[in-house]
């Protein structure tokens, strides 16, 4: 109602504060369509407050991240989803959420990044690391490869089949990480698993402010 009686004053811009907060889930995802097509109707500007990064996504032509009063990133949504500027705003952009993983630089002859078990994963060329160099590996859920000869080992823990696709949670260099994969898989909880990451899919961070490396 309240969008209806700002809609027919035909403001210059509207502003909207979480509007869609307190309806429950297919109503959000209905009204979040509603709204972008109005948008896109009106070609008023808009802007849009939320917490819930799966509507600033889908609804937003660019988004600005604000963390502590101070803005973290600006751009379009897939601007901030491949290239996040820092662990803030590549944890906030993204659904599931990406996962964290601390590391050190091996440098013997070609970049890999150790993990807190001793795993190995290989890292782009061409960053300015050198060895020993403490970093933060963020992998995104879907970037991860379910393979038989995969680098990394890992034991399932929880398994959330979806019926498009399939989330699960693994333990790895002692932390928890998250896995999605297309389609339905037959892990289980308890099974080992081997997995693996394409070099070009990992984003790096410094871990003392948090900022992207290269």
């Amino acid at each position: 109602v309240a969008m209806g009686r700002a809609i027919v004053r035909d403001p210059k811009v509207f502003l909207f504060d979480e509007p869609l907060s307190n309806l429950d889930a297919k109503l959000r995802v209905h009204m979040r369509a509603e709204i972008k097509a109005l948008h896109q109707q009106l070609k008023t500007t808009s802007v849009y407050v939320t917490h819930d990064q799966v509507e600033a996504m889908t609804m937003a032509d660019r988004i600005v991240v604000m963390h502590d009063g101070y803005v973290q990133q600006v751009g379009h949504p897939l601007e901030l989803y491949d290239r996040p500027v820092n662990t803030f705003v590549a944890g906030f952009i993204g659904s599931p959420g990406m996962n964290f993983l601390p590391a050190k630089v091996a440098k013997a002859g070609k970049l890999d990044a150790v993990l807190a078990d001793g795993q190995k994963l290989r890292l782009p060329d061409g960053l300015p690391l050198e060895d020993s160099d403490a970093l933060t590996i963020g992998l995104r859920p879907e970037h991860i490869r379910l393979v038989d000869d995969g680098a990394l080992k890992a034991e399932v823990e929880v398994v959330e089949p979806l019926g498009l696709s399939t989330q699960f949670y693994v333990r790895l260099a002692n932390q928890q990480v998250c896995v999605f994969v297309m389609g339905r898989s037959n892990v289980r909880p308890g099974d080992i698993v081997r997995l693996s990451a394409d070099p070009a899919a990992l984003h790096l961070f410094d871990p003392k402010d948090g900022n992207r490396i290269g």
